[in-house]
């Protein structure tokens, strides 16, 4: 299925299994942390300025790989692309673990909801 823009602002606004505000970093050379509000919806996440309702970017989480990179921190990478990573800070070791629970179960479909495919991991522009 080939996505729109619209479509996915649309989804990006329906209930999330997780959202927070989480520090994020992309996979740019030299990027820098920035806070981030992160919502999980079906099998995207979706990232947002924290003072702006449209999504900055989405994800698909389909044939990624969750990493936890440090206590409170993980990464996720695409198979097709191991080297870019996008990186993630929580509050607290046991927020991370659930992070990376609920993007695991999203991953593969766990969710008995109706899942959401394209042909794009990385969907919106940066």
């Amino acid at each position: 299925m080939r996505y729109n823009e619209k479509e996915l602002q649309a989804l990006s606004r329906q209930p999330a299994e997780m959202a927070a505000e989480l520090g994020m970093r992309g996979p740019k050379k030299g990027s820098v942390v920035k806070r981030r509000l992160v919502k999980l919806v079906v099998n995207f996440l979706f990232y947002f300025r924290t003072d702006e309702a449209e999504p900055v970017g989405a994800l698909l989480l389909e044939h990624c790989r969750v990493t936890q990179e440090e206590p409170s921190g993980f990464s996720i990478s695409f198979l097709e692309d191991p080297e870019r990573k996008y990186h993630f800070e929580c509050c607290s070791e046991e927020q991370c673990q659930e992070w990376m629970a609920a993007l695991r179960r999203a991953r593969w479909g766990a969710s008995s909801q109706l899942r959401v495919h394209a042909e794009e991991p990385h969907l919106l522009p940066e």
